[in-house]
């Protein structure tokens, strides 16, 4: 499973590239609109040469009307070759994917809900497909579970549409993505720190120090 970086803020991807554990990163309107002053063309180039791998930043179109997504779209995928466009699950973003699709446009089918959602959007010719897993579990629902569907149907029919574990909001949901076959889990830079601390860790490693300072004084 890939680890993905869901975020806008370039100070933090660039330290997440630098452990070498990302592969990618998410981005929304909403994320872009937290950091302040950004112009976000540039914001996306810059990720993007972070980041270069195919198909590893994710960019979200704001039209709701599938000529707008469509058009976007484009535009977006001629900012840099790693792009997939993120696009919402609407009756709109279904008709926007098929035709992108056919023109080789990498898209990435967020805000997904069901796996009737994310298998419409694997038929159409998605790359990925987003289900939000924190999102589902907020309003009482296994988030998880539409997760290990997607997995297991794409799998079954040999579909290669990626599922990419979204909206986690605990180093748990990252081991529950892991199991549940997830091809990517997106993080926020918080939980990727939660990922590598550990509080045992951390007193080994004092420990460790303490006992050498003893020996390197003697």
């Amino acid at each position: 499973m890939l680890i993905f970086l869901d975020t806008a803020n370039i100070e933090h991807i660039r330290h997440a590239a630098r452990l070498g554990v990302i592969s990618g990163v998410t981005t929304n309107p909403s994320l872009v609109a937290r950091e302040e002053g950004v112009d976000f063309k540039a914001a996306i180039q810059e990720i993007c040469s972070i980041v270069p791998g195919p198909g590893t930043v994710s960019a979200e179109v704001l039209s709701l009307e599938a000529e707008g997504m469509i058009e976007e779209a484009r535009q977006l995928s001629s900012w840099a070759p790693n792009i997939a466009v993120k696009i919402p699950v609407s009756e709109a973003g279904l008709e926007a994917i098929s035709v992108l699709s056919r023109e080789k446009v990498k898209t990435n089918f967020t805000l997904c809900f069901s796996v009737n959602q994310a298998l419409l959007g694997a038929i159409v010719g998605a790359t990925y497909v987003s289900p939000f897993v924190g999102r589902l579990d907020d309003i009482g629902h296994q988030g998880m579970e539409v997760v290990a569907d997607a997995v297991q149907i794409f799998r079954h029919y040999n579909l290669s549409t990626q599922v990419i574990a979204a909206s986690l909001r605990h180093p748990l949901h990252v081991i529950a993505a892991a199991k549940a076959g997830a091809h990517v889990a997106t993080v926020p830079y918080n939980v990727l720190m939660q990922m590598i601390r550990h509080p045992l860790t951390d007193i080994g490693i004092s420990r460790f120090a303490e006992d050498w300072k003893k020996v390197s004084n003697k």
